[in-house]
């Protein structure tokens, strides 16, 4: 069984030759994974690695398809009761079967206190043990899209989480926080971890048992965080790395023109945008007493039109990003191909500033990380001047993604009044980010738990939860135009761009660059 996703602008492949023999894969990113939890972080990057090790009921291939991994395959037995055949045979890292028990304690896990990433097993009433390698899925209402982010729901051996210690998730916001599984990893996956040096290395090597045919040819990997920009492009360069991510856009031609080195580029599907705090009566990290501006709708429209995203485009992104007028990009199904931005308009921001009562502006305070996004602290630094010209002093708090993140999302309380933030839906369909980013925030329900800003809209909620269970492909189709079109006139948050994929590989790597942005070794061939 393959289903196929909207987006199939098929993978950027970097030609390489096929080679016998087997070898080390050494690469960089710009942080570290932050945990090797598989339930503790809803990150991209930090899943992305994850999933080299633990695995999903199902998988993406290089055209982000969906297809089986640890579920054979499945059936809709009943309206609200899916059937998940198990696949046989599949051992944990340290030689435990894996059954229907580890799949429903994976989704206990997934949605215990703590845990970041209920939201991709939302909406399921409850899961029951068939028999050992069958599992029915209750849903509260018919979901035509139940899998679609199963492929980063990652399945835990419940059989050594308790040995360990580590049935429950460690909030990564504690900073005296710490869990087994935060520094040890036991998945069904292609690759087991066998060093976890936070901050400075982590070494896995090929599962000899894995029940797949691997594809790649790699018998290491060494992955090392190098937070400088030109330290990490030195060391692609130097050929002490394979490959590393992000390369710096002034740097895409020198990698591009060195003989040993190629720059691989390509769309990612991620929109990066700004949020407010819309649900505090007064506003924190500010100097209005009493009030809270942005949820005036004059403010918020004020804000987005002081932002000259072609400059951003131009000056800042060097022409390596799209301008968006909504929190999808193009590729994503659903993406409201009709809607654009609205103009950049700096005297009206100030008049609407002075209507709502803000002639002189006001002072807030810009959460922003600087080692997630493309040239993240840039873009938050160029915010920061357009504000200052209609009379809103930002106070820029730039910080690593560990502490940021740690410090906005719900397990920090999210701790902002103004941020930045970047979201691919891993559904890779658009009711993935009305329910957890636009939504009101329900923990009930599971919804709206990444809406920073508290943003609320009743209309928008009611059109989200006709838009799940619409079997109508046309008709779901209007109903995620009308939620779009609602948010962007009411300047619910303020869309940046789609930025663009950039990575530097050595000659001689083959690899499969994804639209999400995920790095898969499995897809990866070494030639020394």
């Amino acid at each position: 069984m393959r289903i196929k996703t909207a987006f199939l602008a098929g993978a950027a492949i970097l030609a390489g030759t096929q080679v016998g023999n087997a070898e080390t894969l050494r690469y960089a990113f710009q942080a570290d994974v932050n945990t090797l939890d598989p339930h503790s972080l809803n990150e991209t990057f930090t899943l992305g690695y994850q999933g080299n090790i633990y695995e999903g009921l199902t998988r993406r291939t290089p055209d982000l398809s969906i297809e089986p991994a640890l579920a054979e395959r499945w059936e809709i037995i009943e309206p609200t009761r899916w059937r998940f055949f198990l696949r046989q045979g599949v051992t944990f890292h340290n030689g435990n079967p894996f059954t229907a028990e580890d799949v429903v304690f994976s989704y206990e896990r997934a949605t215990a206190e703590g845990s970041d990433v209920a939201v991709k097993v939302a909406g399921i009433e409850e899961m029951v043990v068939v028999d050992d390698h069958t599992v029915d899925v209750i849903t509260t209402t018919p979901n035509p899209i139940l899998i679609a982010e199963w492929d980063n729901w990652y399945i835990m051996d419940r059989e050594w989480a308790e040995a360990n210690g580590a049935v429950g998730v460690t909030n990564i916001a504690d900073p005296d926080g710490e869990s087994f599984a935060n520094r040890n990893a036991n998945g069904t996956g292609p690759f087991m971890v066998t060093e976890r040096q936070p901050e400075i290395v982590t070494v896995a090597v090929p599962n000899p048992n894995w029940w797949d045919e691997p594809e790649h040819n790699l018998t290491e990997v060494v992955f090392q965080p190098i937070a400088e920009d030109a330290t990490r492009v030195a060391a692609l360069l130097s050929g002490e790395m394979d490959l590393v991510f992000p390369v710096p856009l002034q740097d895409t031609d020198r990698v591009q023109a060195s003989d040993e080195t190629r720059s691989l580029t390509g769309p990612e599907l991620r929109t990066v945008f700004l949020g407010m705090d819309q649900a505090r009566d007064e506003l924190l990290y500010s100097d209005v007493t009493g009030a809270n501006p942005f949820q005036d709708i004059r403010v918020r429209e004020a804000v987005y039109r002081a932002l000259d995203m072609d400059a951003i485009q131009r000056v800042v992104m060097r022409g390596q990003s799209t301008p968006a007028a909504t929190l999808v990009a193009p590729g994503i199904n659903g993406f409201p191909e009709d809607l654009q931005r609205h103009d950049h308009d700096p005297d009206r921001s100030r008049e609407l500033l002075a209507q709502a009562g803000y002639p002189d502006g006001f002072r807030v305070q810009l959460n922003c990380p600087n080692d997630r996004y493309v040239n993240d602290e840039a873009i938050c630094q160029a915010v920061v001047g357009m504000l200052a010209r209609v009379g809103i002093t930002v106070d820029l708090l730039a910080e690593t993604r560990s502490v940021y993140f740690g410090r906005i999302l719900k397990q920090g309380g999210y701790d902002s009044a103004f941020y930045m933030l970047g979201w691919t839906p891993s559904s890779f369909d658009s009711y993935n980010v009305l329910f957890n980013l636009v939504g009101t925030r329900d923990d009930d329900m599971g919804r709206g738990t990444f809406n920073v800003g508290g943003y609320s809209n009743p209309e928008i909620d009611a059109l989200t939860a006709d838009i799940l269970v619409e079997t109508d492909l046309a008709r779901r189709d209007e109903l995620i135009d009308e939620a779009w079109t609602l948010l962007h006139e009411d300047f619910g948050y303020l869309p940046l761009h789609q930025q663009a994929l950039s990575w530097g590989v050595r000659n001689g790597v083959t690899v499969a660059q994804r639209a999400d942005n995920s790095f898969v070794w499995r897809h990866v061939t070494v030639e020394n």
